[in-house]
């Protein structure tokens, strides 16, 4: 048996030349896909941190569901459209607030390579919306994520259908039950008694 090391071929100039062209190229590569990434993420948190808030009606988890959709939307990145990152924005957004319906999970720390952002709770004009925000509080995940997207962030029937995956009969059926629950849901808040305070004798 010949037990002799086969000699290892070196790489000539120009192939070594080449190796490094394709390793620049791929940093070159990496480096758009960060900044273009990044610039997305700068400009639209903070409208989806607030769409966040309209599903789930509550800042602390709409801070994590807006975090949570950014983590998936880096990961698939390389697949986007740019002229489609919004409405692809609005279907991961939805679907996060939905996972975390179905399974019932308790909060979680997103750890990823994001941008630090100090987080705030948005107080303008809450005594106008706080009834409407009681009210869809009360209306079921998945037809609280339609009335969400037909008529808070206006989209069509067919765009809040691609959202959430499913069928425009289906958007037409959830919708049309949303309303009812969310009429029903102010119908009760106003039967409801209201706790009246009494001023404390001097």
């Amino acid at each position: 048996m010949n037990t002799a090391c086969t000699p290892r071929v070196q790489p000539d100039g120009r192939e070594v030349r080449r190796r490094v062209d394709r390793r620049q190229q791929e940093e070159c590569r990496v480096t758009r896909f960060d900044g273009d990434f990044a610039e997305f993420y700068a400009t639209r948190f903070e409208s989806a941190r607030r769409t966040a808030y309209a599903l789930c009606v509550d800042w602390v988890d709409a801070e994590e569901i807006a975090q949570h959709a950014f983590v998936r939307m880096y990961a698939g990145w390389h697949r986007v459209r740019r002229e489609n990152a919004d409405a692809y924005l609005r279907t991961v957004l939805t679907r996060v607030f939905l996972d975390g319906k179905r399974r019932g999970r308790k909060r979680e720390q997103v750890v990823a390579d994001l941008p630090e952002r100090p987080f705030h709770q948005d107080t303008t004009s809450n005594d106008e919306r706080q009834p409407l925000l009681d009210a869809l509080r009360r209306v079921p995940p998945r037809q609280r994520a339609v009335l969400v997207l037909r008529f808070v962030q206006d989209l069509s029937v067919e765009q809040t259908a691609t959202a959430l995956g499913c069928s425009m009969g289906t958007v037409k059926s959830q919708s049309a039950r949303g309303l009812h629950s969310l009429r029903e849901a102010y119908r009760r808040a106003d039967a409801e008694p209201q706790t009246a305070t009494t001023p404390e004798c001097a």
